[in-house]
Parts: C-alpha cells; structure tokens; sequence
C-alpha cells in the first residue's frame, strides 16, 4: 500500500472534521471543544504552533492526527482517526510511527494523550509505541477521557 504523508492545507480540513466525527459520534458523544477545533482546525492547532499530520492514500485523505499545543507547551497527540473504509490495513500504524519522528524532528521530547480505555485497539497501539499511563488529572479536558498516557521522545 503506497502512502504519502502531508502536513495541515486549508483543503484537509474537511476530511479532519469528517474522520474524526465518524470515531466520536460511533463511540462517545461529540463535546464542545470537539466541535471548536474540529471546525476550525487553523485556530485552535496551527495558529498556536501545532500540526496535523495527513496520510493519503491514492487521492483520499486516508488518516489524520494532530500535534496540539496546551498552556504550558506540552504537545498532545489527538485526533487520531483512518478512514472506516480503509481500517485494518496499518494505516494507524503507520500514521504514529510517521507523527512520532515528525515530533521528534520538530525537537519535542514528549508528548501526551488522552483516550479511552473502550478503545482497545488505540491503547494497544499507544502501548506499543512507547507511550506509558500517568495519573489523569480532575477535570479532565475531555468528558470521555479515562485514561491519560506519556511518551517521551
């Protein structure tokens, strides 16, 4: 499977929105900070000095991932999604892998994530690479999240 990696164009905005709602709206419920950065990607990821990684397949955008700065610099892994049609075929895989030295180019030494412990394949997948459980903090800045985990870089 040949793919192509690109970073954040006004023109991907649409399938971030699109590939991530599939994922919330199947397994969560769509909150309102979802539905801030997810329609305007450009304000509340780019502009602030984060990134979105796309990974294209032929001429679909088969995946996508953000890099999203918080208030203290710290780089969050999130929103994370492949394409329904196109799962199973470690994309994902592939996608993290790619994310992962990006980050590492870009000079972060580490990056955070929160999920949900229901989404066994993605925690699998974290694991795999690296990443390690740390306490999640209260609040949590997603309803769902029931787990927060580490990787340094």
């Amino acid at each position: 499977m040949q793919l192509r990696f690109d970073t954040y164009k006004p023109e991907y905005a649409e399938a971030f929105k699109i590939l991530n709602l599939h994922w919330l709206e199947k397994y969560f419920v769509v909150e309102p900070h979802d539905k801030e950065v997810l329609s305007d990607p450009e304000q509340f990821i780019i502009k602030p000095g984060g990134e979105i990684i796309v990974v294209k397949y032929k001429n679909i955008v088969a995946g996508v991932v953000a890099l999203m700065p918080d208030e203290n610099g710290i780089f969050e892994l999130t929103k994370m999604a492949v394409d329904p049609d196109l799962r199973g075929q470690k994309i994902g895989q592939q996608l993290l892998t790619y994310t992962l030295d990006f980050a590492r180019q870009k000079g972060l030494d580490q990056l955070i994530l929160y999920s949900n412990r229901k989404l066994e394949n993605a925690i699998y997948l974290y694991r795999k690479y690296g990443f390690e459980e740390i306490p999640l903090e209260q609040p949590t800045p997603y309803l769902r999240a029931d787990i927060k985990m580490k990787l340094n870089l």
